[in-house]
């Protein structure tokens, strides 16, 4: 983050100051300024999801669930006498060039620009934006700039989400030696990394991204679609992507998304719609390789 900090101070429009002690951030005026209420992470991290129900996204006929690959999100934490923030914006190909003008223009760090999944219908990126500054000055930059995407704000209409999928969730924990969550349809893992991420020596917890994310999505007679990315560092990417490979789970997309990060860490993502049995014991070969935090 030191190119952040130097960009950061050479901005005067916004003036992205440091009024705000850490102990006195109120997460309220943040949730007001960037007009969604956010939740606490373990880490200290005041995380907002923005998942895009606006969207009708297939990949080989399957219909992407927002849980599975369209979450957009953002995670505050304290930094100094402010706060710093990361973020996942999911985008159309016609939203990308307005949303990063106006937040590189508000003095916004843009870290990658990507895709996440091949032959999306219609197609969409993945934008990964860091900052630091007065939080809610910067959650009003934030808004800004979603302000011109189609990103809803409004919390979705209450249902009551099925108590279970059609998928054997207890054979899936047990084949990846993890447990997993039901949310929007979707069986969710996220999976620490054993080593402490830092940005510029600030830490950065699993729930700021740095968690290995695997997603199921149920397609029928036994199968599901599946996808994520795998946190990586630099020595373990071969053997994973072959690992995955070995298994009949597509690799997609191959990238960085931070900057200044130690270790520097790299993020497989993948798909694949198969055998439910078949693509667990598939990611647990992968999992094997990589140097995860074990019952995380």
């Amino acid at each position: 983050m030191r190119r952040l900090a130097h960009f950061i101070a050479a901005i005067s429009g916004i003036a992205l100051g440091t009024a705000a002690g850490a102990a006195d951030i109120d997460w309220n005026k943040v949730d007001q300024a960037l007009g969604k209420a956010g939740t606490n992470q373990p880490g200290g991290v005041h995380k907002y999801g923005l998942p895009r129900t606006d969207l009708k996204i297939t990949v080989d006929g399957v219909v992407i669930k927002p849980a599975l690959a369209l979450g957009s999100w953002l995670g505050f934490m304290p930094m100094g006498s402010g706060a710093m923030f990361m973020g996942d914006l999911v985008l159309t190909e016609n939203e990308v060039s307005p949303v990063m003008k106006r937040l590189i223009d508000d003095g916004v760090q843009i870290t990658a620009v990507h895709n996440h999944l091949l032959r999306t219908s219609p197609a969409v990126f993945y934008m990964h934006i860091g900052g630091q500054g007065d939080p809610v000055k910067l959650a009003q930059t934030l808004h800004a700039g979603l302000a011109l995407s189609q990103t809803p704000f409004a919390a979705p209409a209450a249902a009551q989400p099925p108590a279970t999928l059609d998928l054997d969730t207890a054979a899936i924990d047990t084949a990846l030696g993890a447990k997993g969550s039901i949310n929007g349809g979707v069986y969710q893992f996220n999976i620490s990394r054993a080593e402490s991420i830092s940005e510029d020596g600030m830490a950065v917890p699993p729930s700021m991204g740095t968690a290995i994310a695997i997603n199921f999505q149920p397609t029928g007679g036994g199968k599901a679609a599946i996808t994520g990315d795998f946190v990586l560092l630099g020595k373990e990417v071969n053997p994973v992507l072959k690992a995955l490979r070995d298994n009949g789970i597509e690799v997609t997309a191959l990238h960085s998304h931070m900057i200044d990060d130690t270790p520097h860490l790299f993020f497989i993502h993948f798909w694949a719609n198969d055998d439910v049995t078949k693509l667990a014991h598939g990611l647990r070969a992968a999992l094997d390789l990589a140097n995860v935090k074990r019952g995380s």
